[in-house]
């Protein structure tokens, strides 16, 4: 989301700035100062402060990542990695070559399932563990993440729509659910406003899971500050980003390595969240294309879907955190009440990234909810 990218930007130019402070500090230390004695000899002196402050601010620049994970996050019971499992490619009508999973069996209903901006589908790990149990789930990379290719065209939520119409394809004429995660959500959205004739005829049903209405800077905390710092600092920032793509990957990687990355994906999570989760959470973003996030946030403080899913004839699920600070608890409530068929779950304590840190309440939610719906045929509005 729009607003974690800001706060990743600004934490990787403060880990720049720590390694400016080492090397202006071991610069000075081996430089030192000139000074004649009291034979008139001059002499190098050196002030030791400055080699060990500096060193260890060096050290803590590649070395801090194991820190701050000690610090700031909880030991594991159940890993998270970042796996693969057999995938395959398809084409898109916008050009984008996507990347796609599909597990468990093809008896089961399917479930395709959309994640997170400056993340791939490899951030679905307990999904596709816990949730192929129950339907056939498929999961993709948008275009220009993760294995996807996107076109030359600019990165848009429309095109991210039609690309999600084609992964609907997979599903064989088969009713699917349609669940999508914090832009995953928007872009769901986005093909109900676009593609209407899709829902009730090839979608069951809706997940909404802690997304948004409208642009991300308006329903993310001190909406009103991120709205001010829009135009003077946020998207020059990003357009920056764009221009010096190589430099802005290389400081992303150095902010991974000294855990400042960390500290900003930190922010997304709840309080139980583990290590393993919260670093493989920041390695995911830190491996993305730094362009095409900065891409794809100035696409979505441009995005408005707000009066969508008012003709939407389908059930819809709204999960939303308590705790959620990227799209607040007030967005998933706004979402539920203009929806007519709309059913709203607040997670208590979660965050942005509650489907990962409390991945066995969000994948219950909607196991039942999937339940209450399969078998049902939606009602003409």
């Amino acid at each position: 989301m729009g607003s974690l990218s800001v706060l990743r930007a600004f934490f990787a130019i403060l880990s720049l700035c720590l390694l400016a402070a080492s090397a202006y500090l071991l610069w000075s230390w081996y430089d030192g100062e000139w000074v004649r004695d009291a034979e008139g000899v001059l002499r190098r002196v050196r002030e030791d402060w400055r080699l060990w402050t500096g060193g260890s601010l060096l050290a803590w620049s590649f070395l801090g990542r194991s820190v701050v994970l000690l610090l700031v996050a909880r030991g594991d019971t159940d890993p998270m990695r970042l796996e693969r499992g057999n995938g395959t490619f398809v084409d898109s009508p916008t050009g984008a070559r996507l990347y796609v999973e599909i597990h468990g069996s093809d008896d089961l209903p399917p479930l395709i399932l959309t994640h997170g901006w400056s993340l791939d589908s490899r951030i679905w790990h307990y999904a596709k563990r816990e949730l192929a149990r129950h339907f056939q789930l498929i999961v993709w990379d948008l275009p220009g993440l993760g294995q996807s290719k996107r076109a030359r065209a600019k990165v848009d939520m429309r095109g991210f729509a039609q690309d999600l119409a084609a992964i609907l394809q997979l599903a064989g004429g088969r009713p699917a659910l349609l669940a999508g995660h914090s832009i995953g959500g928007m872009i769901l959205q986005t093909l109900v406003r676009d593609q209407p004739e899709l829902f009730g005829r090839e979608v069951r049903g809706v997940v909404l899971l802690d997304t948004t209405y409208t642009n991300p800077l308006k329903t993310m905390i001190l909406s009103g500050l991120a709205q001010a710092l829009r135009w003077p600092v946020i998207e020059p920032l990003m357009r920056l980003t764009i221009l010096l793509q190589p430099l802005a990957w290389l400081a992303a990687w150095q902010s991974y390595l000294s855990g400042t990355s960390h500290l900003s994906t930190r922010l997304g999570f709840g309080r139980s969240v583990t290590r393993t989760q919260l670093d493989r959470t920041a390695r995911l973003m830190t491996m993305q294309n730094p362009a095409v996030t900065a891409h794809g946030d100035l696409a979505m403080f441009r995005w408005s879907a707000e009066e969508a899913l008012r003709a939407c004839p389908v059930p819809i699920l709204v999960l939303g955190g308590s705790k959620d600070i990227v799209t607040k608890a007030e967005a998933s409530e706004h979402l539920a009440h203009i929806a007519p068929r709309a059913q709203l779950q607040i997670m208590e304590g979660a965050n942005h990234m509650g489907p990962i840190e409390q991945a066995a309440a969000y994948h219950s939610a909607i196991i039942d909810f999937a339940q209450a719906v399969q078998f049902r045929r939606p009602t003409p509005l």
